[in-house]
């Protein structure tokens, strides 16, 4: 089963699924990544076969609280549209092999989803809140990238809403 770490989160991905950390491809890194003068990508792209491929942005709040300005879902809604524009571009020009491939497989898919992993602490205290509203990002989410996913998810480990994969 593909596993992914990302921060102090591990993501579980059914088996027969292909699970990378799209934000370390190499042609991100190294290709992509300053045109137009910098773009940002999701966390991870998770594809399960002939079905969905998924972005899945993590924000883990437990341990320090969001420092950002900008709006939370238009922060995801701006890395979701730079991901796809990532992927259309890493399907054809991407030196390495194994990324052009699931890019390519990505693309075949016949449906897109977007995920928003959101961890806050579980317990409101002075010192770390949970001071951002998951249904209020949601449908912000739903507003920004409607023609892209109509219906995005704002999951946290207690609270998955039916995804596939499991995080511990």
């Amino acid at each position: 089963m593909p596993t992914i770490t990302e921060g102090q989160l591990n993501f579980v991905f059914p088996n027969g699924w292909l699970a990378s950390q799209f934000d370390q491809w190499s042609f991100y890194r190294n290709q992509f990544q300053k045109v137009c003068g910098g773009v940002k990508a999701v966390d991870m792209l998770a594809i399960e076969p002939l079905q969905c491929f998924w972005t899945v942005e993590v924000k883990d709040y437990r341990q320090h609280t969001r420092t950002k300005t900008i709006d939370l879902a238009e922060e995801i809604a701006v890395k979701v549209r730079d991901s796809l524009s990532a992927l259309v571009a890493a399907s054809i020009h991407a030196n390495d092999a194994l990324e052009k491939e699931a890019a390519r497989t990505a693309l075949r898919c016949p449906r897109l989803k977007v995920v928003l992993h959101l961890e806050q602490p579980m317990k409101h205290s002075k010192l770390f809140p949970r001071a951002i509203d998951p249904a209020k990002v949601q449908q912000r989410l739903k507003q920004l990238i409607k023609a892209i996913d109509p219906h995005p998810l704002v999951v946290e480990t207690g609270r998955m809403f039916g995804v596939s994969w499991s995080v511990t």
